[in-house]
Order: structure tokens, then sequence, then C-alpha cells
């Protein structure tokens, strides 16, 4: 019987199937792990591509393009694998990468979700912005991780190598996750669409009593801005509307309101710095995320009754100061 499912979720992304699938087909492979491609109403003859050259690949066609939120969520449903790895379309994985997760996950039942390390497929010697050695979530909610403060991404010297880390979230680019528990918490936030639902679900996992690990014994390259480059308008919005999102729902109620009053006064400065800049497009991507999450919040009516995030791994940092008053790089 299989163990794990390895899903890659693919929206007209024949290039990137063509330049990474024959990577994961050769290096996803055993009696207990199955590699499965779910399609989101692709038009680019994505489909017919891996039937032609790899038909031991399965494929399930969820007919239209439901984001990437909701598309692992249709894709998970249908699968009946004690445990799940997402794993995103332009990710170049290497031999053995998904066996110490498993082997992890196997071995402790209190574990809800991890990662492999996760490097740039560009400068391969350096860690990748989306993950890196594992994500923390700072006092203001801001995501960062081990290996990467804001703009600044570290070069990998092994200096997070060691046993398995705790961590705030784990990155979707390489996401295992225990695939029963995934369900019962209802998955990633379609509300979402993309860009921070993984950094929710970390959240209610650990709400929920279950830990995030980082492990540094496997390694994936990731190459990054496949759907998004960096600095993109859309990227803005869905990050800073989103990550308001996760703290209103994440928040209990004696601590929410302070935290993103504080919050807003952080990207008041965000929106002043790219006014400065006479970026536009991104200076009002800003101010529409607000106008959508003071939307958006009253989906969520359900907090949690005790302030789990002000523990959680990372969470006792000022990250914005660090970075962009004291200069800090990690």
């Amino acid at each position: 019987m299989k163990e794990l499912s390895v899903i890659i979720l693919n929206w007209n992304g024949l290039n990137l199937l063509e330049r990474f699938l024959p990577v994961a087909a050769r290096y996803t492979t055993g009696e207990n792990v199955e590699l499965i491609v779910a399609d989101n109403g692709s038009t680019d003859h994505s489909v017919k591509w891996i039937r032609e050259h790899f038909p031991e690949i399965r494929i399930i066609e969820l007919g239209q393009n439901y984001g990437f939120a909701e598309g692992y969520n249709q894709a998970i449903s249908q699968i009946n694998t004690p445990f799940t790895l997402l794993l995103n379309s332009d990710v170049e994985v290497t031999e053995g990468w998904w066996q110490p997760l498993l082997t992890f996950m196997k071995s402790e039942s209190k574990v809800g979700a991890c990662q492999p390390k996760i490097k740039s497929l560009r400068q391969r010697e350096y860690f990748e912005y989306a993950g890196a050695a594992g994500g923390l979530l700072d006092r203001l909610g801001y995501p960062y991780c081990y290996g990467r403060l804001f703009d600044v991404v570290e070069q990998d010297k092994g200096q997070y190598d060691g046993p398995p880390t705790k961590i705030a979230w784990a990155s979707g680019a390489a996401l295992m996750v225990r695939t029963d528990l995934y369900r019962q918490l209802g998955g990633l936030d379609s509300a979402f669409f993309a860009h921070m639902e993984e950094i929710d679900l970390c959240c209610r996992m650990q709400a929920a009593g279950y830990g995030v690990y980082a492990l540094t014994d496997c390694e994936v390259f990731h190459l990054g801005g496949a759907s998004l480059n960096y600095g993109d308008a859309r990227k803005t919005y869905l990050n800073f509307r989103n990550n308001l999102l996760l703290l209103h729902k994440n928040l209990p109620d004696g601590r929410r309101g302070r935290v993103l009053l504080w919050r807003r006064l952080a990207d008041t400065l965000a929106f002043g710095a790219f006014v400065v800049k006479a970026d536009w497009a991104n200076a009002r991507a800003i101010l529409k995320a607000h106008k959508d999450f003071r939307a958006m919040r009253r989906l969520y009516t359900r907090h949690p009754q005790t302030d789990f995030m002000s523990s959680m791994p990372g969470a006792r940092r000022w990250a914005v100061w660090d970075r962009y008053v004291r200069r800090m790089t990690h």
C-alpha cells in the first residue's frame, strides 16, 4: 500500500513540466510513494504531454482553475495515502529527497507538517526565498526564515544543519502533511487563492497541538517566481492581504486588535516607501489589500482561545526593525 502521495499542481505549466517533471519522476519512485499531477484546467496540452511521456504518472484532472489553495484541496480529496507532499512545479528534486521527510513524519505522531531544505536553483549554494531552512513569523506576523530575512538570502554554509528544527511554518514549495489532519482542519484556505495559505495551515496545525518542522538532511532546488515574480503588484497585494487575514484568523480576542493596529502602521510605512520610489502599482496594491481585508475578515468569526502564535519559533523578534533599521542580514 502506498504511504505517500507527491502532488504537483499544474496550470498551463507545460514549460515547467518539461523541465522539472523528468527529474521528479526519476527520484520519486518506490513501493510506498506515488507521483501525481493535479491539473487546474490547463489549455496548453500539459495533460496530453504527460500522458505521452510519463504514462506511469497519475493525473487528476480538476477541469477548471481553482487556484493554488483550492486546487490542492480538490486533489487531496481524491487520494487515500496517510501522507501527502505538495510539490511546486518549478522545484528540482534530488535523489532520496522525500525519504527522510516520510521517515520523520511516521516516527513523530504529533508532527503535522515538515519541509526539506529549500535552495535556489539560480544560485545553488544559496537558500531560496520561499522557505529556505524553515519559516518563522515575527511579532507582527511578518514571515521570514532561517536563511532569509526579508530581501536578504544567506549562502548555505551548513549553519542550520542538524536535527529536525521546530519552525512556525513550512514552505508550500515542498510541504509534507499528515493527510487526515489536513482534511480535518479544512485544508488550505481557498479564500487566500495563493500566497501564505501554507502559513495559515501551519498555524492551525499548531493551534490543534501539532508541530511543524524543517529537515536539513534532504534538499530541493526551487526556481521561484514561476507564477508571480518578486515585486509584481499582484504578488504584493496577495501577500499583504493574506498576511492580515492570517493574523485575524489565528490571534485570540485579547491580542488580535493590538497586533493588527501595529501591523497596519508598519504597512503604512511600506506604502510610503513605494510612494517615495514612485512605484505606484505596488503602493496601490497595499491600499487594495487593506480594503479587501476589511471586507473579507467578516468571513472569519471563530478565533483561538489561546495565544499560541506568541510562543511559535521566531515570534519574539521585531524582524522589520532588525532588517530595515538595524540593517541586519540574518
